[in-house]
């Protein structure tokens, strides 16, 4: 018999229940952060220091071959239509020839195209394991590896970086935790949150324990190439004699495009041991979305040969330009160890919460430098380690130094708990100021670099070409300029900050 549903139906039915996989989608990040009482502080503008986005304020962009050859595919009739679901054949031509090297030729049929890198590493982590079986991760490690495993019904097992060791994997300590339902190993380099970058030596050893015992490696490299002068990025496919590998890569972040969403896997297979199981499955899974849009597929054969490597040289000059001032800013205050990222976007900074009057761990000191200074970063605790937190380094030089300046004053604050009065507690705050203060600024230093280049590099009557990308340089630097000139603060009101701080007392 029917239940009536004209009235009450609240009452007569059962809740509606999610399925497992759904229950079982927990994000870390938002699991720390939803459940923290925030309020900004309104009497100062917020800066985020927390979202992975490199566009959100606008001083970092998609480079100009990109937009064109975005809106030329869009014209063209053949960009509307449902693609292959792993990706038509000239998109994955032109990643196999963009991640090629002299020792290594990757070929199109060992490329899948997919919905950004997060939706690559999904894939690879649904074929790879079954629930119950476990895949190592990174500690600390992008929090996402953990959302996607758990929802799959995969166990998760950490291996811990040693941050005194720039992050490097603790090679025993991964070794320890294989038994035998793990299923692969994922790596991630560059990394987020640390900013690490591997040597070849380091790498191989990491590949040595793979091949012992058997275990194949699921490699998160999209940051390749995203280094500092004195690092060196090597691709895990290129190193691996026998090691099968998965790499997982895209556009978003080289190419400050992540809304995008184009990524891809690339099959290092010497010994054909995924030719008749994995690599077949992936194509399979990737048909459940039937892959990613059209028209970033039409455009970026243009995007991948066309953007000059001068616009990577100034995307990582800002980024490593941000590093350097927040390290150097950072480093001679007691309380926070900035440890130097050699690549990526991020820095990880510890806290001696000793140092620091009611602040118990990483999240009481995010909580708290929000609510007094309106700065965002992230409790490394959703990484997976304590007492540290990651800053995101792609904000405008204003932001940067202006971040810079009230973590200062937040540690000088938060750090006396004397009562030996006002002239000690000012002496602090003063300590750690002037060498801040006494450095060039660096937009300063942007400006003079900017200009180096444009006297380098001019006008040639005779090359078009070349003309061209140097007008789209100029132009993306004048807006560079134009947008940090556009909060100018310079350093007598960082003096003038500091002896407000100390007023407070």
């Amino acid at each position: 018999m029917k239940k009536s549903m004209a009235n009450g139906i609240e009452n007569d039915w059962s809740p509606i229940q999610a399925s497992r996989s759904a229950r079982n989608t927990i994000n870390p990040i938002r699991r720390i952060v939803d459940r923290m009482k925030i309020s900004p502080n309104p009497a100062k503008e917020m800066i985020s220091l927390s979202i992975g986005d490199p566009t959100h304020y606008g001083n970092m962009l998609p480079p100009v071959e990109a937009l064109e050859a975005i809106l030329q595919a869009v014209q063209l009739p053949t960009s509307h239509g449902y693609p292959p679901s792993f990706g038509i054949l000239d998109a994955r031509k032109a990643v196999a020839q963009f991640w090629s090297r002299s020792n290594c030729q990757v070929k199109p049929e060992n490329v899948i195209l997919t919905s950004g890198c997060s939706h690559a590493l999904e894939l690879c982590f649904d074929c790879m394991a079954d629930p119950g079986d476990n895949i190592l991760l990174p500690r600390p490690g992008f929090s996402l590896y953990v959302t996607l495993c758990q929802s799959l019904g995969i166990e998760t097992r950490f291996y811990d970086l040693i941050p005194d060791e720039n992050w490097q994997v603790n090679i025993d300590h991964l070794e320890s935790l294989i038994d035998d339902r793990t299923r692969a190993v994922l790596i991630n380099n560059p990394s987020n949150p640390c900013g690490a970058v591997y040597t070849a030596e380091h790498l191989r050893k990491i590949l040595l324990v793979c091949e012992q015992n058997h275990l194949p490696i699921i490699a998160d490299e999209i940051y390749a190439d995203m280094v500092f002068p004195g690092n060196e990025f090597h691709f895990l496919g290129m190193l691996s004699e026998n090691v099968p590998i998965v790499s997982c890569g895209g556009i978003a972040k080289r190419f400050i495009c992540p809304g995008w969403r184009l990524g891809w896997i690339v099959v290092h297979d010497r010994h054909n041991l995924f030719k008749d199981t994995i690599q077949p499955g992936l194509i399979d899974l990737s048909s459940r979305i039937l892959g990613p849009s059209s028209v970033t597929q039409a455009a970026l054969s243009h995007i991948l040969s066309e953007t000059p490597e001068s616009y990577f040289d100034d995307i990582l000059h800002q980024i490593q330009s941000n590093a350097d001032y927040f390290y150097h800013s950072l480093l001679n205050t007691p309380g926070l160890q900035p440890i130097m990222p050699q690549g990526a976007m991020y820095m990880l900074i510890r806290i001696n919460t000793k140092d620091f009057k009611d602040i118990e761990s990483d999240k009481d000191f995010f909580t708290k430098l929000i609510c007094e200074e309106s700065i965002s970063c992230l409790p490394a605790s959703v990484f997976g380690i304590d007492n540290f937190f990651r800053i995101v380094l792609t904000t405008p030089t204003d932001k940067t130094e202006e971040a810079c300046q009230r973590i200062l004053e937040f540690y000088q604050i938060k750090n006396i708990v004397t009562n030996t009065g006002l002239s000690k507690r000012t002496t602090v705050i003063h300590q750690f100021l002037p060498e801040v203060l006494s450095r060039p600024s660096i937009r300063e230093q942007h400006k003079q670099e900017t200009s180096s280049y444009e006297q380098t590099h001019a006008r040639s009557p005779t090359n078009t070409k070349f003309n061209s990308m140097h007008e789209n340089e100029k132009r993306k630097r004048t807006s560079v300029h134009t947008f940090m000139n556009s909060y100018d603060k310079d350093q007598q009101n960082l003096i003038k900050h500091s002896k407000s701080a100390a007023d407070l007392f």
